[in-house]
């Protein structure tokens, strides 16, 4: 069963669906481009881990094996007991205090074969990466060191919620609607960089991944990759349509085309 939606289906940008689609759409990226690099480059599938604070928003699709890394279960609960003769005049109450998470994100490297230089670093953006936190400082600073390098970077934003990552638009006019977004930073034209900007009722756009000579590239086409996943995870029978998009709000237009789409569904 293929997504309503022709590009990105803004239902799986809920945290209940988020976190196993991003590991998905990760491997297929690497799956895809194997063929196309190999054998003078091949894709490192790599793993950045940090702690950062427990919230609902973030546990909420957490894998089990992060929860169960956790400590185990505290003591039951016992019967107050009041020493004779001691008056008790404030009773404690339960609280929960906020517990630090370890928190597991994976992302692409471009190696060139042999030297095992990093080419092109390619990132598929989280609500940790994107909302304000331990989890955004970490990425913007990553970011930088990429920036600052000679290695190509990648950002793929499919996530409409949080502001996007710092980018300063070069010509002047009327603020893009567009709540998707895919970064191209090519190292040899910093720091100008190319923006693919795309709506909910767009496919998602074909771009261009480059490699180390001038010139060379290889085209990435994310599409298919999401529709295979969609296919494949089950999406269709997971996710409720009867339910309301999805936060952030969408604008009028937006919501009655969707519900059109919906309706027909």
């Amino acid at each position: 069963m293929a997504s309503p939606f022709p590009g990105m289906d803004p239902y799986l940008e809920q945290a209940i669906f988020w976190s196993e689609f991003h590991s998905r759409l990760i491997v297929a990226i690497a799956d895809a481009l194997a063929p196309s690099l190999l054998p003078q480059y091949y894709v490192a599938v790599e793993t950045r881990t940090y702690r950062d604070s427990t919230n609902e928003e973030l546990l909420v699709g957490i894998p089990d094996a992060v929860v169960l890394s956790t400590p185990g279960p505290s003591a039951q609960a016992t019967p107050e007991t009041r020493s004779v003769g001691v008056a008790t005049t404030v009773r404690p109450q339960s609280v929960i205090l906020p517990m630090p998470l370890e928190v597991k994100e994976r992302y692409l490297e471009i190696r060139e074969a042999g030297s095992d230089a990093v080419i092109a670093v390619v990132e598929v953006l989280s609500p940790t990466n994107k909302r304000q936190g331990e989890g955004r400082r970490i990425d913007n600073a990553k970011r930088q060191t990429v920036l600052g390098s000679a290695s190509h970077l990648v950002e793929i934003d499919l996530l409409r919620a949080y502001d996007p990552m710092a980018m300063h638009p070069v010509a002047t006019g009327a603020a893009s609607a567009a709540r998707y977004r895919i970064l191209v930073s090519r190292s040899e034209y910093r720091p100008r960089a190319d923006l693919y900007e795309f709506s909910l009722r767009e496919p998602i756009p074909e771009f261009p991944l480059p490699l180390k000579a001038a010139g060379e590239q290889v085209i990435v086409d994310l599409q298919p990759l999401v529709n295979g996943i969609y296919e494949r995870s089950g999406y269709g029978i997971r996710v409720d349509y009867q339910a309301p998009v999805p936060p952030p709000a969408l604008s009028a237009e937006d919501q009655a085309w969707a519900k059109e789409l919906l309706h027909i569904r």
